[in-house]
């Protein structure tokens, strides 16, 4: 049969450094970082100290406020960049025929807030028998946002989550571009959400030493492919796209985006938590991506990595650009946009797709920010162009995006300039 096109018509995020898309893009290019002390518990006796959190998030603006005590604030993000996205990609949602529209948006953890407070608050008063709030369960469980907003529009086509750890938004954005592309719904909501930034949340990645505890400077403690990298910086938020199949939104008159040029997926096999050091999973989720999309290397501007500051992830992804790009990696922009926004978990492929989508429409690619001269490790070739510390301009006909996942998943997304 023959495959359909699918492009990008709306985007939505809430992001620790902009609570929607212009926001976030405008502070992305202009390296802001959105670290700072964590506010959303005591961390005094913690490791780590600071985290990249949203600011200023008002779900009332989105959701009913007896609707949104049903919600933990992973699902809140979630129904927000929803709304933002449909409402960007004038989407007629009563003309449309919502049995072709669904939802497939996904999260790494889910309701870990609502997990701990329950728990602990059971915890505490067991002597008196157990007493649970009602809606502990829809709160915490990851597939509940796919839900909601499904529920929100009435849309009725296929409808799940994806979890795959970090790169749980880009399997859902594949999954998305999969179904519309065989005919099996004319648009789909897709993204990702995550909120746990909570004592269970920074002090499991403690125990694992994954997190920067650079907690006298906050805000240069995201600091990829630097040698004094010493863990990743923990954030939230939420990023939505609406892909839609070509003809459809053509007819309807719709903005485009980009066109989603293909998809990769790939496992490590390798580590519970540690990517390979080779990169082999790396290198096989872009490889599959190129294949998939009909594109040769030299086809890709700039790549929006995975980059989380980790000390054995960063190398192991430049090893795998070089080995895949060959002489062509040396032509392409990186960036690393986590180097801001901090890792986002699940919802990092979301966001990192947003960003991708704008270098596209926009001519520029966001900076990794943090590195400091001379701040060089021996394993990574810094005749790579990491665009550090200030965006760059090009023109981007092409972005590809990577998300990594504890358990060694892969996932990559592949966005190109639209021609008709």
């Amino acid at each position: 049969m023959e495959l359909k096109r699918v492009v990008v018509t709306g985007l939505g995020a809430i992001t620790p450094i902009g609570n929607d898309v212009p926001a976030f893009w405008d502070n992305a290019i202009n390296g802001v970082s959105g670290a700072g002390p964590i506010t959303r518990f005591d961390a005094s006796l913690f490791k780590t100290q600071f985290a990249c959190e949203v600011k200023g998030f008002d779900a009332s603006k989105y959701i009913d406020r007896k609707e949104a005590r049903k919600m933990d604030l992973y699902t809140q993000y979630a129904v927000a960049v929803a709304k933002q996205a449909v409402e960007d990609a004038r989407l007629d949602v009563e003309n449309e025929d919502r049995n072709r529209i669904g939802v497939i948006f996904g999260a790494g953890i889910g309701g870990i807030r609502t997990f701990e407070e329950e728990v602990g608050y059971y915890a505490a008063n067991k002597a008196n028998g157990p007493k649970f709030n009602p809606f502990f369960i829809p709160k915490m469980i990851s597939d509940i946002a796919a839900g909601q907003i499904s529920i929100m529009y009435g849309f009725h086509g296929p409808n799940f989550a994806t979890c795959s750890a970090c790169a749980t938004s880009t399997n859902a954005i594949a999954d998305a571009f999969n179904y519309i592309r065989l005919g099996k719904a004319n648009v789909i909501v897709t993204g990702g959400s995550e909120a746990a930034i909570a004592a269970a949340g920074v002090g499991g990645f403690n125990a694992m030493h994954a997190l920067s505890t650079r907690n006298d400077d906050p805000q240069r403690a995201s600091r990829p492919f630097s040698a004094s990298r010493d863990g990743f910086v923990m954030g939230e938020g939420g990023g939505c796209l609406i892909l839609e199949e070509l003809e459809h939104a053509k007819a309807r008159g719709a903005r485009i985006y980009a066109e989603v040029a293909g998809v990769g997926l790939s496992a490590d096999a390798y580590h519970l938590t540690a990517s390979h050091p080779d990169g082999l999973g790396a290198k096989l989720v872009m490889e599959n991506a190129l294949e998939d999309a009909g594109m040769r290397p030299e086809d890709i501007d700039y790549i929006n990595v995975h980059g989380t500051s980790t000390p054995v992830g960063d190398i192991s992804e430049a090893k795998a650009i070089k080995d895949v790009f060959g002489e062509h990696a040396y032509r392409l922009n990186i960036s690393s946009t986590k180097s801001m926004t901090g890792h986002l978990l699940g919802a990092a492929g979301a966001v990192e797709s947003i960003a991708s989508i704008l270098a596209i429409r926009d001519g520029i690619v966001p900076p990794t920010i943090n590195h400091e001269e001379g701040d060089n490790d021996e394993g990574i070739d810094y005749g790579l162009n990491f665009t550090f510390n200030e965006a760059q301009k090009r023109e981007v006909k092409a972005a590809l995006s990577n998300t990594f996942g504890f358990g060694g998943h892969n996932a990559c997304v592949i966005y190109k300039k639209y021609a008709d």
